[in-house]
């Protein structure tokens, strides 16, 4: 189906928080409307959209000239995120608070305009789909204007569960009502059939330094009420990831996992804020032999001092594995670069996708999480903050494909440690057993008949009427 067959055409405005976590995930459920006859439009922060924007000048250079956005399928436009050019933007808890009061108006203003009889041929805006962490002001929006609504988050239920549940933890006595810490160390479960969970994981708790804490925690309040009143919560998970959690809140809906830098080259624009993706690194994939390689990715967030960096690249080479790609840690080279290679950002998909890839040493970002699920990859968990404390406890207790991760009495993940980790993945049946048993039920939800496929055109149809 394509736009031109809509009758008014539908119009979506999707607007994705400003991390590179968020945006990748939610441009892949623009051009999953787009395959269903919307136009989209995509709001980034006026930051990440030069980002973006240059990132695909770049990869457009590299492809000889074809480009990744069909420019009449969605428009990329801009909003000042409140922030000063010099900001530090990895401040999430500064920026999520600033942000809410300066891109409200611009995007109530942009949605007016579309309605306006000097707007352009994209037509009115319809619809939007916000990002959860913008919710809170974006969904008030598109009340005001009476258009139709959806909070997409793009992580795993059982944290959107916990944000979801902010009151009865408050009630339950154990977490703080005024800033959302924990009132007592130890362990809770939303209801039987869903993870044990840490106190001391709880998202908003591992966020920065707890500068403002207080204000982030009133504002995820705001958003649960944000949330009351649009028509579709969505998620990108499965029901066979996290079967408990979607039974225990059943106004979430799985749509995932989306299918995040899979789209062919010249088809799609993936978002990324990092230009390009490294490829170099498939052509030496191709060279080695199946299941020999660790791939080794921590995220856009993640930071290590020069201790630990050199643990884990002296743990690598003490692996003995024939080849040890590194991927995400610019400027860095370990030991053993000789059965080794190092990218800056590496097209992730491709990699796990690829034969000669036997494990993934992973931060535990959602993203990763689902990819590496997808393509039947065990995991050596290594989280660093956020979800993704909760996402390894779903990798190494719940799912069971894969270890963790665990630092010594100084805090440090020893090479030792790393070493034989890592061989334990190599050498476990049973875990790439159940890794492969969960690559199957994830695809099968995303196809034909699946319940996240079934789930998400009835979002459509409904966002359509």
């Amino acid at each position: 189906m394509t736009c031109s067959t809509l009758t008014p055409r539908q119009h979506a405005l999707v607007i994705p928080y400003p991390a590179q976590g968020h945006v990748i995930p939610l441009l892949e459920l623009a051009h999953a409307l787009v395959d269903r006859g919307f136009t989209v439009t995509f709001a980034n922060s006026e930051f990440n959209h030069h980002r973006v924007l240059a990132a695909m000048a770049d990869t457009t250079k590299k492809n000889g000239g074809a480009g990744l956005l069909a420019q009449d399928r969605i428009r990329l436009v801009s909003v000042p995120d409140g922030m000063e050019p010099d900001e530090d933007r990895n401040n999430l808890v500064r920026l999520t608070v600033v942000m809410a009061e300066h891109m409200a108006p611009r995007v109530e203003d942009l949605i007016r305009r579309s309605h306006g009889d000097d707007a352009d041929d994209a037509g009115p805006i319809t619809c939007m789909v916000a990002d959860y962490n913008v919710g809170t002001w974006a969904l008030d929006v598109a009340r005001r204007i009476g258009i139709k609504s959806a909070a997409i988050w793009p992580a795993s239920a059982a944290v959107l569960a916990s944000l979801l549940s902010i009151h009865e933890l408050i009630k339950d006595g154990i977490i703080d009502s005024n800033d959302g810490s924990a009132l007592k160390q130890g362990t809770f479960q939303l209801s039987p059939d869903m993870p044990v969970m840490q106190t001391a994981h709880l998202a908003w708790n591992c966020i920065g330094n707890h500068e403002g804490q207080e204000a982030l925690f009133r504002y995820l309040i705001g958003g649960i009420h944000a949330v009351e009143s649009c028509d579709f919560i969505l998620c990108n998970s499965f029901h066979g990831a996290e079967e408990g959690t979607f039974a225990r809140f059943p106004k979430v809906v799985p749509i995932g996992p989306l299918l995040t830098g899979e789209r062919a080259p010249g088809k799609a624009l993936v978002g990324h804020f990092w230009r390009p993706e490294d490829d170099a690194c498939i052509s030496w994939l191709d060279a080695q032999p199946a299941r020999s390689v660790v791939y080794v990715a921590f995220g856009s967030f993640t930071m290590f001092d020069t201790r630990q960096f050199r643990e884990l690249a002296l743990g690598l080479e003490l692996c003995g594995r024939q080849a040890v790609p590194l991927g995400g840690a610019p400027g860095h080279r370990p030991r053993a670069s000789g059965r080794g290679m190092v990218v800056a950002w590496s097209p992730q998909q491709r990699v796990l996708a690829h034969p000669a890839v036997a494990c993934f040493v992973s931060h535990c970002g959602w993203n990763s999480t689902m990819e590496g699920v997808r393509n039947g990859v065990p995991f050596l968990a290594w989280p660093y903050f956020a979800d993704q404390f909760v996402n390894q406890g779903y990798i190494c207790d719940t799912w069971k494909v894969g270890l963790r991760a665990e630092a010594d009495g100084s805090g440090v993940i020893t090479k030792e440690h790393i070493a034989g980790r890592v061989g334990e993945l190599m050498s476990d049946a049973g875990m790439r057993e159940r890794v492969e048993a969960m690559k199957k039920v994830a695809l099968e939800s995303v196809m034909e008949g699946g319940s996240s496929r079934d789930n998400f055109d009835m979002f459509v149809e409904a966002m359509k009427a």
